[in-house]
């Protein structure tokens, strides 16, 4: 495993975080075809069917990075190449990239699925777009957001203190639903006043993914934490808020945080 110091470490880390913040505001801005020069609805003009193959293989490049990567067989692998301190934040920092890497190649299909005609009820759906965003950036600091994008990683080892674990919760949000960031994920992916083609596909394919990242990810969570997490399945669900019958263990400090 490479050497690396203490400064270069929390630079690094910094970094990286910098570049997620750029490639997370650029994604509202893609996602609603606001402010940012591509987005979703206004890329690179290609025929309908290139369009469909180039941009499911940037959504696939994404998913396979996205989610191999968070995998713990992958993690112990790969921190043999790179530094235990530095795992987390160049997993943020690839991921990063790809985004950008697709808003860069995205091609347009402008056929329009859906157009909502009246001011008011195009304002409900722009409520529900920031809505969803608001649940996913608030979902991160609900849990522990400096260890989610590789802060707290960089900065114990610049203390040179071991990284101690967190403990298992589920606060405000996390007890209405398992995954309350991928419920924000997909509110906003589908929260289009006006609904194209491409963002059709954008918001299919990525709730499709969602679907099956959240499973890999709970039986990576199954693995860790045994019948903690089994127990707040069976009491919160996963990303519909329909209510549930609580047992007297119910969900006492309990975060999903294994990505």
């Amino acid at each position: 495993m490479t050497k690396i110091n203490r400064i270069s470490a929390v630079c690094y880390g910094a970094a990286s975080y910098l570049i997620f913040v750029v490639s997370f505001l650029y994604a509202i801005g893609f996602v609603g075809d606001i402010v940012v020069p591509r987005t979703v609805d206004r890329a690179i003009a290609a025929p309908t069917g290139q369009a469909v193959v180039v941009n499911l293989l940037l959504l696939g490049l994404f998913a396979v990075q996205h989610s191999v990567m968070a995998r713990p067989a992958f993690k112990r692998w790969w921190t043999r190449i790179v530094p235990q301190p530095l795992e987390r934040s160049t997993y943020v920092l690839l991921s990063s990239l790809v985004l950008f890497l697709l808003y860069w190649q995205w091609r347009t299909m402008p056929t329009e699925i859906w157009h909502v005609t009246s001011q008011a009820g195009r304002l409900a759906v722009w409520v529900l777009f920031w809505i969803g965003w608001a649940i996913v950036l608030a979902s991160t600091f609900m849990i522990s957001h400096v260890d989610l994008f590789g802060l707290r990683q960089v900065y114990s080892f610049w203390r040179g203190k071991p990284l101690s674990d967190i403990q298992f919760r589920a606060p405000l949000l996390y007890r209405v639903v398992r995954h309350p960031l991928m419920l924000g994920f997909i509110i906003a992916f589908w929260a289009a006043p006006t609904m194209t083609a491409g963002h059709l596909l954008f918001a299919v394919a990525t709730t499709g993914y969602i679907l099956i990242a959240v499973q890999l990810e709970e039986r990576d969570l199954v693995a860790a934490l045994g019948p903690q997490y089994r127990d707040y399945r069976t009491q919160v669900p996963m990303l519909l808020p329909v209510p549930r019958r609580h047992s007297t263990s119910a969900g006492s400090g309990m975060s999903t945080q294994m990505q």
